[in-house]
């Protein structure tokens, strides 16, 4: 080869990341912001690229992400979400989390925001109404009040005998934990169960929660749903077994890490659908204009071999209505 050809062929090659970071510049960013941690949110990543691609748009191909994770600090969230602002992406999507979508509202009035949101959006006063959101903003309503209601309910018919249930709740989320708690006492009173909250939001104070439950006599738990709580689900699993404390939970991984029952929307399901409005929102479609979406698709799973090991015997009806059960 030439010497001439040789330094045509090295310019060129040089040439070839300065043209990727060109195209890199155009592409629209996605500002991703959730209260959790990488690691505990990989799996859920995958479904909102699926939507993502659903929609036409492929990470590092047509559309960049930048990612924020509040690692459950839940006071990081005003921040993260100022960052995000200040570098002009063009959509903030939440795929799940509750306190990250208010943070995200706080934060703009402009940029338009994607939520996968635990509450009822309206009383968040994330949108105007679910059918014409009217702001920045609209998503998906993953979880509503009912469904903590109705896994009191599944508890209840699980352990029939069980009449003071503890609730394990996250007290850093105040977006959240004041609402579930009012729900779900207010439906323990209505099936004559008695309800006492207990408090956790650290390792350690999982323990100590879980040794007051056990001081109190306890005779069943129930999880609200929490981003942190979620990466504790082991944790938790592991001390249910060990002191044979029947738990329900609000998803299905905390009962795929060993633990007794959970029942509420398909995770999966539902940050998948973040994801495709996130698309038809870089498509040019406005929050304004779309409906928030309403869960379609909730889960009852049943862990049967941890209810063997807890000696509990569950009710064939209980088995008929499950959407999965583990042996």
């Amino acid at each position: 080869m030439k010497r001439r050809e040789f330094i045509t062929l090295l310019g060129g090659a040089a040439a070839w990341p300065l043209a990727t970071r060109a195209q890199q510049a155009t592409m629209p960013v996605i500002g991703v912001l959730d209260t959790g941690s990488v690691d505990s949110n990989t799996r859920f990543v995958r479904p909102f690229r699926e939507g993502l691609g659903e929609a036409g748009y492929f990470e590092g191909q047509n559309v960049a992400i930048e990612y924020r994770w509040a690692e459950g600090q839940y006071d990081r969230l005003p921040q993260l979400a100022a960052d995000l602002v200040q570098r002009k992406v063009s959509v903030i999507a939440i795929p799940s989390s509750t306190p990250a979508s208010v943070a995200a509202k706080k934060a703009t009035t402009t940029i338009p925001i994607v939520f996968g949101v635990a509450d009822d959006p309206v009383r968040l006063g994330l949108v105007t109404s679910l059918a014409r959101p009217g702001g920045n903003a609209t998503g998906i309503n993953f979880l509503t009040a009912e469904v903590g209601a109705k896994r009191l309910g599944l508890l209840h018919e699980l352990v029939p005998t069980a009449s003071r249930i503890a609730m394990l709740a996250n007290p850093t989320d105040q977006v959240r934990t004041p609402a579930n708690i009012r729900d779900v006492e207010a439906a323990a009173r209505a099936i004559g169960l008695q309800i006492q909250v207990f408090s956790a939001s650290t390792t350690d104070e999982v323990d100590v929660a879980f040794a007051a439950i056990l001081r109190e006599g306890m005779q069943a738990l129930l999880t609200i749903p929490d981003a942190y709580l979620g990466t504790r689900r082991v944790q938790l699993a592991t001390l249910a077994a060990r002191h044979a404390l029947p738990t329900a939970y609000p998803l299905r991984y905390y009962v795929e890490a060993g633990g007794l029952m959970s029942y509420g929307t398909s995770l999966a399901d539902a940050q998948r659908q973040v994801g495709v409005y996130t698309g038809r929102v870089l498509k040019g479609e406005k929050a304004a204009d779309l409906p928030v979406v309403q869960p379609t698709k909730f889960e009852l799973v049943i862990n049967r071999s941890t209810a063997k090991a807890l000696e509990l015997e569950v009710p064939p009806t209980l088995l008929a209505r499950s959407d999965e059960v583990i042996e």
